[in-house]
Protein backbone atom coordinates (compact mmCIF):
# COMPACT_ATOMS: atom_id res chain seq x y z
CA UNK A 1 0.00 0.00 0.00
CA UNK A 2 1.53 2.86 -1.18
CA UNK A 3 -1.37 5.92 -0.09
CA UNK A 4 -1.40 7.50 3.01
CA UNK A 5 -4.77 6.45 4.49
CA UNK A 6 -6.61 9.39 6.34
CA UNK A 7 -7.38 9.58 10.10
CA UNK A 8 -11.30 8.79 9.17
CA UNK A 9 -10.06 5.98 7.06
CA UNK A 10 -7.63 4.99 9.95
CA UNK A 11 -10.10 4.57 12.93
CA UNK A 12 -11.86 1.75 10.07
CA UNK A 13 -8.92 0.27 9.82
CA UNK A 14 -8.59 0.05 13.65
CA UNK A 15 -11.97 -1.37 13.88
CA UNK A 16 -11.02 -4.31 11.03
CA UNK A 17 -7.10 -4.89 12.59
CA UNK A 18 -9.27 -5.44 15.83
CA UNK A 19 -11.93 -8.07 14.59
CA UNK A 20 -12.26 -9.40 10.73
CA UNK A 21 -13.48 -9.56 8.47
CA UNK A 22 -16.54 -7.18 9.23
CA UNK A 23 -19.54 -6.11 7.15
CA UNK A 24 -19.97 -2.57 6.32
CA UNK A 25 -22.93 -2.40 9.06
CA UNK A 26 -20.52 -4.06 11.92
CA UNK A 27 -17.89 -1.19 11.08
CA UNK A 28 -20.34 1.14 11.13
CA UNK A 29 -21.32 -0.28 14.57
CA UNK A 30 -18.22 -0.57 16.13
CA UNK A 31 -16.74 2.68 14.92
CA UNK A 32 -19.90 5.13 13.87
CA UNK A 33 -21.18 5.24 16.86
CA UNK A 34 -18.34 7.63 18.62
CA UNK A 35 -17.89 9.42 15.56
CA UNK A 36 -21.62 10.13 14.76
CA UNK A 37 -20.74 8.83 11.40
CA UNK A 38 -23.74 7.39 9.90
CA UNK A 39 -23.36 3.64 7.75
CA UNK A 40 -23.18 5.59 4.39
CA UNK A 41 -20.34 7.45 5.65
CA UNK A 42 -18.74 4.31 6.72
CA UNK A 43 -19.25 2.69 2.86
CA UNK A 44 -17.53 5.92 1.78
CA UNK A 45 -14.55 4.84 3.88
CA UNK A 46 -14.65 1.79 3.03
CA UNK A 47 -14.81 2.11 -0.83
CA UNK A 48 -11.51 4.57 -0.52
CA UNK A 49 -9.69 1.86 1.19
CA UNK A 50 -10.88 -0.69 -1.00
CA UNK A 51 -9.04 1.90 -3.62
CA UNK A 52 -5.81 2.56 -2.17
CA UNK A 53 -6.07 -1.72 -1.77
CA UNK A 54 -5.94 -1.16 2.17
CA UNK A 55 -8.33 -3.66 2.24
CA UNK A 56 -9.81 -6.58 0.79
CA UNK A 57 -13.53 -7.51 0.46
CA UNK A 58 -15.69 -10.86 -0.67
CA UNK A 59 -19.12 -11.44 -1.12
CA UNK A 60 -21.20 -13.80 1.39
CA UNK A 61 -24.66 -13.55 0.06
CA UNK A 62 -25.91 -9.91 -0.42
CA UNK A 63 -23.43 -8.46 1.56
CA UNK A 64 -19.57 -7.89 1.54
CA UNK A 65 -16.86 -8.90 4.45
CA UNK A 66 -14.45 -6.54 4.69
CA UNK A 67 -10.94 -7.35 5.90
CA UNK A 68 -7.11 -5.31 5.92
CA UNK A 69 -4.84 -5.99 3.12
CA UNK A 70 -2.34 -5.16 5.10
CA UNK A 71 -1.18 -5.89 8.61
CA UNK A 72 -1.17 -3.16 11.20
CA UNK A 73 2.45 -3.69 12.13
CA UNK A 74 3.49 -3.36 8.77
CA UNK A 75 1.32 0.10 8.46
CA UNK A 76 2.49 1.30 11.57
CA UNK A 77 6.41 0.73 10.68
CA UNK A 78 6.02 2.31 7.39
CA UNK A 79 4.09 5.67 8.57
CA UNK A 80 6.60 5.86 11.33
CA UNK A 81 9.48 5.99 8.45
CA UNK A 82 7.85 8.44 6.77
CA UNK A 83 7.28 10.56 9.48
CA UNK A 84 11.27 10.02 10.87
CA UNK A 85 12.66 10.61 7.04
CA UNK A 86 10.43 13.82 6.75
CA UNK A 87 10.94 15.77 9.70
CA UNK A 88 14.19 13.91 10.74
CA UNK A 89 16.04 13.49 8.20
CA UNK A 90 15.66 9.51 8.79
CA UNK A 91 17.65 9.90 11.80
CA UNK A 92 15.54 8.39 15.14
CA UNK A 93 18.31 10.39 17.23
CA UNK A 94 17.07 14.07 16.79
CA UNK A 95 13.14 12.65 17.20
CA UNK A 96 14.18 11.11 20.71
CA UNK A 97 16.69 15.10 21.45
CA UNK A 98 13.28 16.81 20.28
CA UNK A 99 10.90 14.54 22.86
CA UNK A 100 13.60 15.35 25.67
CA UNK A 101 14.03 18.94 24.98
CA UNK A 102 10.07 19.19 25.24
CA UNK A 103 9.30 16.99 28.42
CA UNK A 104 8.11 14.42 26.76
CA UNK A 105 9.34 11.88 28.34
CA UNK A 106 8.90 10.50 31.54
CA UNK A 107 11.09 8.54 34.00
CA UNK A 108 9.55 5.51 32.99
CA UNK A 109 9.79 6.07 28.95
CA UNK A 110 13.63 6.64 29.60
CA UNK A 111 14.03 3.71 31.65
CA UNK A 112 12.30 1.54 28.60
CA UNK A 113 14.72 3.43 26.25
CA UNK A 114 17.82 2.32 28.28
CA UNK A 115 16.52 -1.26 28.41
CA UNK A 116 15.78 -1.43 24.82
CA UNK A 117 19.36 -0.20 23.73
CA UNK A 118 20.85 -2.40 26.31
CA UNK A 119 19.46 -4.94 24.88
CA UNK A 120 20.14 -4.19 21.37
CA UNK A 121 24.04 -3.69 22.53
CA UNK A 122 24.05 -7.50 23.46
Amino acid sequence: MTERISDAEYAVMEALWAESPLTAQEVAERVGPARDWSANTVKTLLGRLLAKQAIVHEEDGRRYLYRPAVKREDYVAGESRRMIDRLFGGRLTPLVAHLAERDALSPKDIEEIEALLKGLKQ
